[in-house]
């Protein structure tokens, strides 16, 4: 037997294969449901603070639950709406991030409501109360958001005025909806830590987390992905949704952020020929822009609803 040959065919095979369980093992854990999760991205006390009261909030409104697809269990998707106290045609729909739930963004549902805004904050896809073991990174979800957006239309009439507003994959989400068919009462988009696409979200946390190199973990993630959820990974794609946007949009990134790197920011505002705006906010990590300084978030926020009357 020719034992140099076993090992040029076999060390490479047993490699790949060897990869092909790791990188399996980290698709269970990078697109498995998480049911718990933590109020706030930070183990700062007084962040954890601001959400507590947040959702002590939520708590006291008169909130509704909503459904889509309500006759289909394996794609039952949860929203919660909080109707202003006051009549009003202006509505948000907010995007929470990863392994988030409706209840995580209470603290932005708040700020929407002090600036005049019925609020819809729906589960993603294997979130919340929404069906779903899988997550899949806004490549279904941004479709469904689409849909809230055409049921907002039917409850509120054809005069009511959209925004959209997520935080990191809720930010994705977001940016991904503005290269759909949209109903024209969508407006503006506001998002927040979002990143520029999964193939390159997924290669950068691969090698800061697990030292692993971007081939062959993309291509078998793929190759996963397609069985589980039955889409292209490179479809989950913001920048090539922005160049297609002409609603106006606000990009809010941390210059810190070591989880979606800051440059991903620069990359999305880039895209789009759409009018936009965009706030890096000092010494703010992955998700920190608001909780550092809600106040200032809240200004910044108006300011950009103020300009494009929105």
């Amino acid at each position: 037997m020719n034992w140099k040959k076993v090992a040029q065919i076999g060390i490479p095979s047993a490699a790949f294969i060897g990869m092909g369980v790791v990188t399996s093992e980290l698709y269970r854990y990078g697109f498995g449901r998480l049911d718990e999760h933590p109020t706030a991205q930070t183990d700062n006390n007084h962040y954890h603070e601001l959400y507590q009261r947040a959702h002590e909030w939520l708590d006291d409104q008169p909130t509704e639950n909503w459904w889509l697809y309500d006759n289909d269990p394996k794609n039952r998707i949860h929203a919660v709406y909080i109707p202003h106290p006051e009549p009003t045609k202006k509505v948000v729909v907010i995007a929470h991030g990863y392994h988030g739930s409706a209840p995580t963004m209470a603290a932005f549902a708040k700020m929407y409501q002090d600036l005049g805004y019925n609020v819809l904050m729906p589960d993603n896809r294997g979130h919340g109360e929404s069906s779903g073991n899988w997550v899949n990174f806004g490549g279904l979800d941004r479709l469904d958001y689409r849909d809230w957006c055409l049921d907002l239309v039917d409850y509120l009439g054809d005069d009511c005025e959209i925004i959209l507003f997520g935080v990191s994959m809720g930010g994705a989400i977001v940016m991904m909806m503005s290269g759909e068919d949209l109903p024209p009462q969508v407006k503006g988009i506001i998002e927040d830590c979002g990143y520029s696409s999964l193939p390159a979200q997924l290669a950068y946390r691969a090698k800061v987390e697990f030292h692993l190199p971007k081939f062959p973990v993309l291509p078998i993630v793929n190759l996963i992905n397609h069985f589980v959820l039955g889409f292209n990974i490179d479809d989950v794609d913001s920048i090539a949704a922005l160049e297609k946007n002409t609603r106006p949009i606000f990009f809010i990134h941390g210059e810190a952020d070591t989880y979606v790197p800051t440059a991903m920011c620069l990359d999305n505002y880039r895209a789009t020929t759409a009018p936009k705006e965009l706030w890096l906010v000092p010494q703010a990590n992955h998700a920190e822009s608001f909780p550092i300084d809600p106040a200032a978030y809240q200004k910044k926020v108006a300011w950009f609803l103020k300009k494009y009357q929105l």
